[in-house]
């Protein structure tokens, strides 16, 4: 569905260079710090900015050559984007409605309904809650091959990021096929909705892997210097150093707890994965 080949773009001293891929009806990850380079990613993926080099092929086009109804079929929901504050829910609908030959303007105002959208409340009165909630919706009203989320959840309370997430879950119950790109700080957002993660840093893919295998394989060890210093490093990817000693990011936590009986390693989380990779070393 979504290949990006070294897209290559440069702003300043940073220099975005990634590849990623996201199957069809495959739910992926892109997780990183802020400033990392993942709104910049969705941006070009999108074709909202140029890009420097490489190359993004969606639905097996060029982005650069997508119609206007190949764009029909990918819904985005952007953390930076959203409706002229004077606009209501219901004028909304009706340009969705015009937008799109398969938007559901009433089942889209019941969606509003149900998660406590105002149809007739101006945009500026919102929330930033409601307004998150308002973008995600959007995206949902049509049946997308293609949905492209940029930080859905951020700045929102727990209450405000639960409903979001159902929003996305009921539509992965209903569309199978569609793929999906989310991207996020907060790991407990993606590590029970994703196939797969990638971890982007300095406008660098540094790590893939499949969600099950990073909660059910990788780990985290808490040593101090002289344990680190003999330590067996072959499945230790990454390591931060702490007031005492290091944290060390394994990817085999289980080679570690049979062969090093006196040391403590935990599962790994994603906060641990950008934690530690991404403000760390890369061994």
């Amino acid at each position: 569905m979504v290949k990006i080949d070294h897209l290559v773009k440069r702003y300043g001293d940073f220099t975005l260079d990634v590849s990623m891929e996201i199957p069809r009806g495959n739910m992926t990850g892109l997780v990183g710090r802020n400033g990392a380079g993942k709104t910049t990613t969705i941006k070009a993926l999108l074709g909202l900015i140029r890009a420097d080099g490489g190359s993004v092929t969606v639905m097996g086009k060029d982005v650069a050559l997508l119609t206007p109804e190949d764009r029909k079929k990918i819904g985005a929901a952007l953390s930076e984007s959203g409706f002229s504050g004077m606009l209501r829910v219901r004028d909304v609908a009706d340009i969705l409605a015009a937008m799109y030959d398969d938007a559901d303007r009433e089942g889209f105002l019941g969606l509003c309904r149900r998660f406590g959208l105002p149809e007739d409340k101006p945009v500026r009165e919102f929330s930033t809650g409601m307004k998150a909630k308002l973008r995600v919706l959007t995206a949902l009203s049509h049946s997308a091959d293609l949905l492209i989320m940029d930080e859905p959840t951020a700045g929102l309370d727990i209450e405000a990021r639960n409903e979001i997430l159902d929003m996305i879950r009921d539509f992965l119950a209903s569309n199978e096929d569609c793929s999906i790109l989310i991207s996020s700080h907060i790991s407990s957002d993606l590590e029970n909705l994703c196939d797969d993660i990638y971890l982007i840093n300095n406008g660098r893919i540094i790590l893939h892997e499949e969600t099950d295998r990073l909660l059910d394989s990788y780990g985290v060890m808490r040593v101090d210097e002289d344990t680190y210093s003999g330590l067996d490093k072959q499945h230790i990817l990454a390591v931060r150093k702490e007031n005492f000693g290091y944290s060390c990011f394994a990817d085999d936590r289980r080679y570690y707890e049979e062969n090093c009986p006196g040391i403590v390693i935990q599962k790994g989380s994603i906060d641990d994965l950008i934690l530690i990779m991404a403000g760390g070393e890369l061994l």
